[in-house]
């Protein structure tokens, strides 16, 4: 009996530890390394990661080294920032410089806390 429970309990917190690490949105910036309005998002991707933390998974494709990235997020102008729910799927989209406030608002309303 007691192995039976220490097994619920491991089966238990297992899958209670991978449920919190799946992150609850993916912000993805399709942008480069040498476009202004692109290298003006980099402090903001990295404030939003610390903010949010395992809520949200930040991505950065350089158009420069991954130029299937655009075509795969159909792409034509960036930096273009795409947020994807838990499930994969997008739920928002913007093309230029995102304003960190703005994002913000986004990420709250899809019920992420700042930590």
């Amino acid at each position: 009996m007691r192995n039976v429970i220490i097994t619920i309990f491991l089966i238990l917190y297992l899958t209670l530890s991978n449920f919190a690490q799946t992150p609850k949105v993916t912000f993805i910036e399709i942008g480069s390394t040498t476009c202004i309005p692109c290298k003006k998002m980099q402090p903001i991707m990295k404030s939003i990661e610390k903010k949010y933390k395992e809520q949200i998974k930040v991505i950065f494709y350089d158009t420069n080294k991954e130029k299937n990235k655009s075509k795969e997020y159909g792409v034509k102008l960036i930096p273009t920032q795409i947020f994807l729910d838990e499930k994969g799927k997008e739920f928002y989209r913007h093309e230029g410089y995102y304003p960190e406030a703005e994002i913000d608002k986004i990420l709250k309303n899809k019920g992420l806390i700042i930590k």
